[in-house]
């Protein structure tokens, strides 16, 4: 297996890490950490299978940041979250380092920061660049704020899902849900509460469950969702177990790891929707219309309909979960 990019500016001698602790912000639990002392490192993260799997192989993983000598970027998808994520290191770290991909931003992000800073020294390697500079106050404007509320009506953060307006898919299938819902529900992957909201706002519903991997989306929920029939659970709902199990369950699921397409994660979703709801239970989900989930719907239903939809998308009804 080839060397990461980090690896390589060590190894090679053109990165020098300063004594001290090593703070990796937002690390996929895959990242390449072979060349850091671990005694050092602490992972700051917010994505609750990352998490899982960090804390599993024994680092010490937090959603607050500290003091650190160094700080190494990841890049998200979002230009906001990252460029939020830079100024973050320059306050807290005398080292800053960013390592991302190119279909990420890195070239565009890399830019933009030789211009605030002139030349910086980097490494590119397998469609990615990592760069390095001293902590620097010219990013302070580039600092995220609270939560703030969108011309949508509801808060939002940068870098959560669908910040920037309500998703097409998760506005379709609000609109198309039944006056009276089952009264103990879920929202699987509730994101920053749209489709828990629709739900609230039917007769029927007794209590509502938000499961959201992403912390900075619940706590975004907590903001939009204030309604004390609602609870919000910072969880993997392909790995969440409620007592008792849910009448309904609504979900718009994701589908992409990164920027790549993986209906592995929808998939994973409808098999969690299955094993989470009662006998009795009854599921309600959008997706994009090309994703094949026809098969997996009936693989782990009874009772599938589609209940409408339009070019971009489709909506299921199904019932008589499969044991």
């Amino acid at each position: 297996m080839s060397q990461s990019r980090l690896s390589t500016a060590i190894q090679d001698g053109l990165l020098v890490l300063p004594a001290g602790s090593i703070t990796l912000m937002r690390p996929p639990a895959q990242y390449d950490v072979a060349e850091l002392p671990r005694d050092d490192l602490r992972i700051l993260h917010s994505f609750y299978p990352d998490v899982a799997d960090w804390q599993g192989a024994g680092y010490l993983v937090t959603q607050d940041m500290t003091k650190t000598t160094t700080a190494i970027v990841i890049l998200p998808r979002s230009k906001a979250l990252a460029q939020a994520m830079i100024a973050q290191a320059c306050a807290m770290a005398d080292l800053v380092i960013v390592d991302g991909q190119r279909t990420d931003g890195v070239d565009s992000l890399f830019k933009s920061c030789r211009k605030r800073l002139g030349d910086l020294p980097a490494v590119t390697k397998a469609h990615g660049r990592l760069f390095w500079f001293p902590a620097s106050d010219v990013f302070a404007d580039w600092a995220a704020g609270p939560p703030e509320k969108g011309a949508h009506g509801f808060y939002t953060a940068a870098g959560v899902f669908s910040d920037g307006a309500v998703d097409a898919g998760s506005a379709l299938l609000a609109a198309a849900l039944p006056p009276k819902l089952p009264a103990r529900m879920a929202d699987l992957g509730a994101g920053w509460g749209y489709l828990s909201q629709a739900v609230l706002s039917r007769t029927g519903v007794a209590a509502l469950d938000l499961i959201e991997a992403e912390a900075q989306s619940l706590d975004c929920a907590r903001l939009n969702v204030t309604d004390p029939r609602a609870s919000f659970h910072w969880a993997d709902a392909l790995h969440f177990a409620p007592k008792p199990l849910y009448d309904g369950i609504v979900m718009n699921p994701p589908f992409h790891t990164g920027r790549a397409v993986d209906t592995g994660l929808g998939r994973g979703f409808i098999a969690a929707a299955s094993r989470l709801l009662a006998p009795h239970g009854k599921l309600w989900m959008v997706a994009n219309r090309h994703l094949p989930y026809e098969a997996t719907m009936s693989e782990y239903f009874r009772n599938v309909d589609i209940i409408g939809g339009n070019g971009a998308f489709k909506l299921f009804h199904a019932t008589k979960p499969k044991r």
